[in-house]
């Protein structure tokens, strides 16, 4: 019988050992501290090769493991405990970011325990934790059991059957809905492909649905009201399904249906449309009533699939398609999505690596003076060589590194390197200290709570002097929490750090708003630029952008200028500076180097 595991059980938590890998620092102490803090006995390990180490001087009761390490990842840590009697007992839950259904199940095949996503909840961790926990408890207590009352094998055999089916169920099944989990899931999927081989005509398919803002309504109205809108989900989902049909909870906000004798793609499409409709009419849970949309991938069932992960890799693929696409729609799975989903995965990989062998450079594109025509400051600029694909842009790595929060740890590089060019050219007499380098801060990255202090640091490293800074935020960057934003930007302007609205025109563009923030510059976006022609009858709302600024006491960039006439347009509009191609492209520091000894002129 499981045994409940619960607080009053303090000398036993006491006696449980939990061994936490991952090679990021923050993560490590995270969890090291909410684990203590729960009464465990916790070590920590940074690698693959020291939790290989630290297992086999005393074996732990759990580990926590992270998938990408570096010379030794997750996945080999796992199965090199597994082909180890004295280990292979160990249960091992995985922490990832890596969030694709393939990844999943490669951790299940190298004999991982469970999986949590990163970014991850600490309660749900806990909460698996917990549970494993329990069942590493229960099966030295049983095995216990068994070795007192060997004279009783009977009646002994008939509960362990009973504890070994309740086991398995709680094995199968979502402990919030009392759907079907992923594994079983699984599993169905592989009886019917196993049927569909037998039968040409026997067909079926497999969606995959993901809540749209979820996050949002987690992070707003907290943990038991997301729990109740999954509960509320998963109640609206059933109504609409057949009894042969099978719905499953995957984990976090994401459900997977598979449907049988469904005759065609078109009766699958009418499918999806029906739970895309259900979406459409409020939740209401207690005292709130909450409106959320759902994405949908899809795939028709063949005999040419070979393993049910497959399925399920690909509608997940088609899922993210969707999303991709707009979000609140579904999308039929094609090949291409699947090798899209391999491209971005790998160059993941090859991105982290990058980071860690210093393969991103730092390009810089002029910011001209319009009165003098000089070299005023300097924009930097990230970039990539990657060494056997050349250059990438940043239109594709950027979204990237925006998704696994890899932008931090770019932002910070192109922060300090460009803060210590300047200095080393102001040092050589290059530039003076009214020269600036303008650096773009991510949504990500302004919302740091550190991030105050990682810049102060980086200034205080290079030894550049604040004013010689400008930080470009967007518009939509500070939009999710006005308050906290105007604090941190009147905190940046106080230690005498430029700031600059990046994009002005494409956001909100709210007067209100621009008046919350001690900006010195408004950045006009490209394309209000490129309308600007010979005539003086046709300026759009440049002139009225210049004018607000000017009334604010802040100066006017203008990006994207291509032509002279668009210099000349703006130079009649009194404009201070601008930036783009017909000065200069973004060039390496030698090159900036060169226009910048040349005293450059336009």
């Amino acid at each position: 019988m499981l045994e409940p595991y619960s607080e009053t059980n303090q000398s036993k938590l006491n006696q449980i050992d939990i061994l936490v890998v991952d090679d990021t620092p923050e993560n490590l102490r995270l969890l090291a501290t909410m684990l203590e803090r729960q009464g465990y006995s916790v070590r920590k390990a940074i690698n693959g090769a020291m939790a290989l180490t630290a297992v086999k001087a005393l074996p732990p009761d759990l580990i926590l493991l992270d998938i990408m390490m570096p010379e030794m990842d997750g996945y080999e840590v796992c199965q090199s405990l597994k082909q180890h009697a004295e280990t292979q007992e160990i249960p091992v839950i995985f922490l990832s970011a890596l969030d694709d259904a393939f990844d999943k199940v490669r951790a299940f095949k190298a004999g991982g325990s469970d999986y949590i996503t990163k970014p991850f909840h600490i309660e749900e961790v806990m909460a698996r934790v917990r549970h494993h926990i329990a069942l590493r408890l229960a099966t030295l207590k049983v095995n216990e059991l068994n070795a007192q009352l060997e004279a009783r094998v009977q009646e002994r055999t008939r509960q362990l059957e009973a504890a070994h089916i309740k086991l398995v169920n709680l094995a199968l099944r979502d402990s919030l809905t009392e759907l079907p989990n992923r594994i079983a899931f699984l599993q169905l999927i592989e009886e019917v492909l196993q049927q569909s081989k037998s039968d040409e005509k026997y067909d079926f398919a497999v969606l995959v649905l993901d809540c749209d803002r979820f996050k949002i309504i987690n992070d707003s109205l907290g943990h038991d009201t997301g729990d109740l809108l999954l509960l509320a989900i998963a109640q609206r989902l059933k109504k609409i399904l057949t009894e042969e049909d099978k719905l499953a909870r995957l984990g976090g906000d994401e459900f997977a249906i598979l449907l049988t004798q469904r005759s065609s793609l078109e009766v699958v499409k009418e499918f999806a449309n029906q739970i895309l409709c259900i979406f459409t009419a409020p939740f209401p849970l207690n005292q709130q009533t909450v409106f959320i949309n759902a994405s949908l991938g899809l795939v028709m069932g063949s005999a040419d699939y070979q393993k049910s992960e497959h399925l399920l890799r690909d509608a997940d693929a088609a899922m993210y398609q969707a999303k991709a696409s707009g979000k609140a729609r579904y999308c039929v799975f094609e090949r291409v999505m699947h090798d899209l989903a391999f491209n971005q995965l790998q160059l993941e990989i090859d991105l982290r690596k990058a980071i860690q062998s210093d393969e991103l450079t730092v390009y810089y594109q002029p910011i001209v003076s319009l009165q003098t025509g000089r070299i005023m400051g300097l924009e930097a600029l990230v970039r990539w060589q990657h060494p056997s694909q050349g250059f990438i842009s940043p239109a594709h790595f950027i979204p990237i590194a925006e998704e696994t929060q890899l932008i931090n740890q770019i932002g910070q590089l192109v922060l300090y390197k460009a803060c210590h060019q300047i200095r080393q050219w102001q040092v050589q007499g290059v530039v003076d200290q009214t020269f600036s380098v303008s650096v773009n801060l991510s949504a990500r990255q302004f919302a740091q709570p550190d991030l105050i202090n990682q810049i102060a640091r980086i200034l205080d490293l290079t030894k550049l002097e604040p004013t010689c800074l400008k930080l470009e935020v967007t518009e939509s960057a500070i939009m999710d929490n006005l308050q906290a934003a105007a604090e941190i930007l009147h905190c940046l302007r106080s230690r005498q750090i430029q700031l600059s609205m990046d994009d002005f025109g494409t956001g909100y563009s709210s007067l209100n708003y621009l008046r919350l923030f001690p900006m010195d510059n408004l950045k006009i976006d490209r394309s209000f630029i490129q309308g600007l022609d010979e005539t003086t009858q046709d300026l759009g709302l440049v002139p009225i952008i210049v004018a607000i600024a000017q009334k604010m006491n802040m100066r006017v960039i203008a990006e994207g200028i291509e032509t002279a006439v668009q210099l000349q347009q703006l130079r009649n509009l009194h404009c201070d500076y601008g930036q783009g191609f017909y000065f200069s492209k973004p060039l390496p520091a030698e090159q900036i180097f060169e226009l910048l000894v040349a005293d450059k002129q336009w």
